[in-house]
């Protein structure tokens, strides 16, 4: 199990590894545009060698890219469904080109109109995606928290999604403050067991390559995506040794997303916490 964290890569994306190094961080994920904007620029030459040499140097990684806020495979305009599938693209290619192991990404809402109401044209979207990208980016999941009608708090729905589109590139990222927040208690030892039984019945176990470990602002069952430092929310630090001794996670990479001691992301105090935890539980 390695321990990493989201950071940033504002210079360039090869900057991303000393900042890891820097927190103590195994393995990271990364933007490799603004988050919150269409506007794509292709990696340089010169970033595409310097992550790749700085990760081998430090022995970074899997490493990942998380994909902009903007995708929204359930919307009814046709123009946003584009941009989100060349989004989509975009991010593919470039975890291609810096040998991540894929795009971790939201899969937006259905605005109201439901699941179902949806499902054929994601599929499709997704579909297209695939088409058009390499093929050996992974095309990564991740659980909502459901707040706003989002496509993918259940694992029912991203069971569909995964068995609608029959690809050995679609994986899963399971987020603990989604899960928290959606309604699966993964903070008691008895939820977390339900939750993973829940998680193999609809994915599969064999489908999930990354953990985003976020403790939760929200209570149990709150719907609403806040994020918390590791054993300051409400899934505790009972609740992370419980997650990092299962079995289901012993090779799985975590990756923080947490707002950090100062409020400016993942730092070092939450990465040892988690290795603590690491050390103590998982290798006696």
């Amino acid at each position: 199990m390695k321990i990493g964290a989201h950071v940033s890569a504002a210079g360039g994306v090869a900057t991303s590894i000393d900042r890891a190094v820097e927190i103590g961080a195994e393995c990271v994920q990364i933007f490799a545009s603004g988050p919150q904007s269409w506007a794509f620029k292709p990696l340089s030459e010169d970033q595409i060698i310097a992550f790749r040499e700085q990760s081998d140097r430090h022995g970074i990684g899997p490493n990942f890219l998380h994909g902009i806020y903007l995708v929204n495979l359930g919307s009814p305009d046709v123009a946003h469904l584009n941009r989100s599938r060349g989004a989509l693209v975009n991010y593919l290619e470039a975890a291609h080109q810096i040998r991540a192991e894929g795009v971790i990404f939201h899969s937006g809402s259905h605005k109201g109109a439901g699941f179902p109401a949806v499902f054929k044209q994601t599929v499709e979207r997704l579909s297209e995606v695939l088409e058009a990208s390499p093929e050996e980016s992974k095309l990564i999941i991740e659980n909502c928290a459901g707040m706003g009608n989002q496509i993918g708090a259940s694992f029912g729905e991203i069971g569909q999604i995964l068995r609608g589109l029959t690809s050995p590139r679609v994986k899963v990222c399971l987020d603990t403050q989604h899960c928290f927040a959606a309604g699966y208690d993964v903070a008691t030892r008895e939820g977390l067991e339900r939750t993973l039984d829940e998680f193999e019945k609809e994915i599969g176990l064999e489908h999930l390559v990354a953990v985003h470990a976020n403790d939760s602002k929200i209570p149990f069952g709150g719907g609403v995506d806040r994020h918390e430092n590791i054993g300051e929310g409400n899934i505790g630090i009972s609740g992370f040794e419980n997650i990092i001794a299962h079995q289901a996670f012993r090779e799985i990479p975590f990756l923080l997303e947490v707002p950090g001691t100062e409020r400016s992301g993942p730092d070092r105090l939450n990465v040892d916490r988690l290795k603590e935890m690491r050390t103590r539980l998982t290798e006696q």
